[in-house]
């Protein structure tokens, strides 16, 4: 196949590779723009080479561009478009995605919506400066300040594009998952990863909808004379809008439609991690899944919970008390079938006598970043807490333990996990562990010191923490150590990532030979057939014969049971049982 024909193919797989690619090029341009904004944050005078100064205006250009990218581009890219592409249709026993052309459209959009953000740096007015929630009126009116013209048209339609291209995704994720399942296939013996991308693709094809309706309303605003989102009487800039002219309109209204997104992009970037983790746990721990049906049944609920809590974003924009009490309980609601989990996760490895690769480890620190950062999630839910902790670097911590870096982990778990499908060799053990334990050090060293800071009251997007006057300025400064200690871990975190890198590369020509079936998995992923690297014909049907992650112990030892061995050979050895771990 020549070079042009992979890039433009319609194969799952190697679209699963090319989202993948682009996931970890974002990644790498995010992690570069947050060290700017730590860097700048401790050390305000500092001269970036070839550039000078970094600028307020550039800092919040960095916060804008970093959230958006790290947002869209690594966290809802990546496992919902990356892995589900990789290894969603074998694991219900198709050899295809159902629209195979608009997958590969979905994802050439989403790389255009890549590029157009990366030239919003360089628009006239230069970068956006809205950051990546872009609150109105400031974001509705191009004279507002730097960055606020063509940067900040180029960030709306770079986002139009990215709500396009994964609604499209998430239908063919849908449609793949509901009519391309093998025989047997029955929704109860679906994979927990496979709950994980439909729950999320449900929630896409509504959230990513209402985002487009909100981007529209507020291109609009700034180009067709419009108010949506302009009060009458607001003055921006020396631009006065009344109720005669251009005016009469709600910000309000677009924090509404932008949270309701907003939310549930949290558990779109989530859910699949949720899922990735209960089946790595069972598998490397030999057990079947503790309450398999309450684990489907509490995916379902933390999408459908996820939906509706959207308002717990604007406890402190002047809701309803009555309303603000609803989305506080919602809140707290979510943290049942959260809870739950939890304690499958426990029940499932207690004691087991689990086998510690790194797909195992990355497993249990994502377990271990989903609780500790979880646990705040609750005192934001509290109104008459969030009024003080709202936008300071108390909420950045929070959803950066439990979204950012828990997410992470579970991407980390999966690609080491899933790594012999893409390449036919094991990613290096040692480097592995080693890149395990500094990235859990560095997270944790990196995050939660930002609870203290934004416990001591320092606000999210001030540029710089010397300089200002008064009392604040007296406060402020006093936080500068402790940011000095966030920006020594966030660059252990970073430099750490680099073993990552290199054992990535250094295993695509020289890892070890893996063989079929590499972990003893049962899920259909690693099916002879379905393998890209098995033996197998790869023609005629499947039939699925149980639910994955059917282990037993018996006198000779430990089997695990195939979901594609049948039940004639249960009790046999060969292709269909093994009793020796994964080494």
């Amino acid at each position: 196949m020549t070079l042009l024909r992979r890039v433009v193919s319609t194969d799952h797989r190697i679209i699963g590779i090319q989202y993948l690619l682009l996931a970890l090029t974002s990644v790498a341009i995010g992690t570069i723009l947050s060290l700017l904004m730590r860097i700048h944050l401790v050390w305000p005078g500092w001269r970036l080479p070839l550039y000078g100064v970094i600028l307020p205006e550039d800092y919040l250009a960095l916060v804008t561009i970093h959230g958006t990218i790290m947002l869209f581009f690594v966290l809802t890219t990546a496992p919902q478009s990356g892995f589900s592409n990789l290894v969603l249709p074998a694991q219900i026993g198709s050899r295809r995605m159902a629209f195979p052309a608009l997958n590969a459209a979905s994802f050439w959009l989403t790389a255009a919506a890549l590029v157009v953000l990366l030239c919003s740096t360089f628009a006239p007015g230069g970068a956006p400066i809205s950051g990546w929630t872009a609150y109105p009126p400031l974001s509705a009116v191009p004279s507002a300040g730097p960055g606020q013209g063509a940067g900040m048209d180029f960030w709306l339609a770079s986002l139009a594009l990215f709500a396009i291209a994964s609604t499209i995704g998430s239908i063919n994720t849908l449609v793949t998952i509901i009519r391309f399942r093998c025989e047997g296939m029955t929704w109860e013996r679906l994979p927990l990863t496979v709950w994980g991308w439909f729950t999320a693709a449900l929630l896409s094809v509504i959230a990513f909808s209402v985002l487009l309706a909100a981007i529209l309303l507020l291109f609009c605003d700034r180009h067709a004379g419009t108010s949506f989102f302009l009060p009458a009487g607001d003055l921006v800039n020396g631009v006065l809008h009344s109720a005669h002219g251009k005016g009469g309109g709600s910000p309000l209204l677009w924090l509404h439609l932008f949270w309701f997104f907003g939310h549930p992009e949290v558990y779109i970037a989530i859910l699949p991690g949720l899922g990735v983790t209960s089946m790595l746990l069972a598998n490397f721990s030999f057990r079947r899944v503790f309450a398999y049906r309450t684990m489907i049944v509490t995916t379902l609920m933390i999408g459908f919970l996820g939906i509706l809590l959207w308002g717990h974003h604007m406890f402190v924009a002047g809701l309803n008390p009555f309303a603000a009490s609803v989305f506080s309980i919602s809140t707290m609601a979510i943290a049942l079938p959260a809870s739950a989990k939890v304690l499958s996760w426990l029940a499932t490895t207690w004691r087991s006598r689990p086998s510690y690769k790194t797909p195992m480890l990355f497993s249990l620190g994502f377990v271990s970043l989903f609780i500790a950062g979880g646990l705040t999630g609750p005192i934001l839910a509290q109104p008459i807490l969030d009024e003080y902790l709202h936008n300071t670097f108390f909420v950045v911590a929070h959803f950066h333990l439990i979204m950012a870096m828990a997410a992470i982990f579970g991407l980390y778990a999966a690609t080491y996990y899933w790594f012999p499908l893409m390449s036919g060799r094991l990613m290096s053990e040692a480097l592995g562990r080693w890149h395990f334990w500094l990235t859990l050090v560095g997270a944790y060293a990196t995050f939660v010191p930002m609870h203290l800071a934004g416990l001591a009251g320092e606000p999210r997007h001030y540029a710089q923490l010397t300089g200002v006057p008064n009392a604040a300025g007296v406060m402020l400064a006093r936080l500068v150590p402790l940011n000095r200690f966030i920006t020594y871990s966030a660059l252990f975190l970073a430099t750490a990532q680099l073993l990552f890198l290199w054992n990535l590369v250094r295993s695509l020509r020289r890892g070890a030979p893996a063989s079929l079936n590499p972990w003893l998995a049962t899920t259909l992923e690693w099916h002879p057939a379905l393998n890209p690297f098995g033996q197998a014909a790869p023609d005629g049907p499947l039939t699925v014969h149980r639910s994955p992650c059917q282990y037993e112990i018996t006198p000779s030892g430990e089997l695990f049971l195939p979901q594609w061995a049948p039940d004639t050979l249960a009790d046999t050895t060969g292709e269909a049982t093994f009793n020796t771990k994964p080494e």
